[in-house]
């Protein structure tokens, strides 16, 4: 006898096409009077973290920028102001627009910057979460350009030794080329990033419970109650201080919010307060981008000839994983989404009244 797949398991099966994904974002996005342009960009965003397996900073966030830009806490049309340029340093006012927007005219600035002084850096206050920090990474890098993104965030974690959130996960990430491709660092200072709690919550799945305690204090394997919870820092004393400084960064010294001022995307009525930091190093600049890419090339084959540990199959380098993935979605046709961020996306759908031919 042959049994009948239940929804949810065929709803697992099932692949999108990352181009037709990126069109119902914008379009959705569109529904809020996102220019058509910046709709697309952060529609890119989103899709590209869950082509390169991140579905933590995902499509799953689109209706929490939806809830912000209906309520009026991120602003459609992104209008940066100008507040100091000495031309190597520039600082903008994002006056409460989209991150990725924001971001990504961090990125354009910095690297032009940075191709008439050799080094670009670029402040960004009053701003949005912007996704996956490694999108504008990665492209200051096949630009030419070493760079450094930083960002603070929402209180996540408390200070080492407290029980209470005070400091945000403040990502930040690093890349810099490799030949034709990149290698790129995008992390949190938590145990993890938040998004992922939210993504095993919506999985119906158990955290380790060395990534976060309840609100109680008390270490959790229970996603929803991690929610709720505190977040855990990285390395113990060693990521809270890195977190900490982060907000130095992207907080104090652009003129934005800091600490327990900045709210997160899952809230949809403060304003966000969020700052970030991005510094773009012209490689050219620095020496011969020859030899550059060769000393990077060295590296890498030294990390990955490395005599490997028991029950490991291959050693990567930071941002293979990301291409691989990238590879394997393209070679299988599509993206996998969770059952609950197909769901989602629908509702999403009907109730802007757009299309969900996905």
């Amino acid at each position: 006898m042959t049994s009948t797949p239940s929804p949810t398991a065929e709803l697992a099966a099932r692949r999108v096409d990352p181009s037709l994904l990126r069109r119902f974002v914008a379009d959705i996005l569109a529904c809020a009077d996102v220019p058509s342009s910046d709709a697309d960009l952060v529609a890119d965003s989103l899709v590209a973290a869950d082509v390169w397996g991140h579905q933590s900073h995902g499509v799953l966030r689109l209706p929490w920028y939806m809830r912000r830009l209906l309520s009026g806490a991120m602003m459609a049309r992104t209008q940066p102001e100008t507040v100091i340029d000495t031309g190597a340093l520039l600082v903008l006012d994002g006056h409460d627009g989209i991150g990725q927007v924001l971001a990504e005219r961090a990125r354009a600035e910095a690297v032009a910057r940075a191709r008439q002084f050799g080094v670009g850096a670029v402040g960004v206050r009053n701003s949005n979460h912007f996704g996956t920090a490694m999108y504008f990474t990665r492209r200051a890098a096949q630009d030419g350009c070493a760079a450094i993104l930083t960002t603070n965030a929402s209180p996540a974690m408390a200070p080492w030794g407290g029980k209470q959130k005070r400091i945000g996960t403040n990502p930040w990430s690093i890349a810099a080329p490799y030949g034709d491709r990149v290698v790129v660092l995008d992390i949190a200072n938590t145990a993890v990033a938040r998004g992922k709690i939210y993504l095993a919550r919506q999985r119906g799945e158990e955290i380790p419970a060395s990534w976060a305690t309840d609100a109680d204090g008390v270490p959790t394997t229970d996603a929803a109650s991690a929610v709720d919870g505190i977040v855990l820092p990285m390395a113990g004393h060693k990521g809270y201080a890195i977190a900490f400084m982060m907000d130095v960064l992207s907080g104090a010294l652009t003129g934005s919010r800091t600490g327990t001022g900045v709210h997160g995307p899952y809230e949809p009525d403060p304003r966000a307060g969020a700052g970030h930091l991005f510094i773009a190093i012209d490689v050219a600049a620095m020496g011969d981008r020859v030899e550059f890419d060769a000393r990077v090339a060295q590296l890498v084959d030294e990390a990955k000839s490395v005599p490997r540990a028991p029950g490991v199959d291959e050693v990567f380098y930071p941002g293979e994983l990301e291409d691989r993935s990238e590879r394997v979605v393209h070679e299988a046709g599509g993206l996998q989404l969770p059952p609950q961020t197909i769901a989602d996306l629908r509702e999403l759908a009907a109730q802007q009244s757009v299309d969900f031919s996905l």
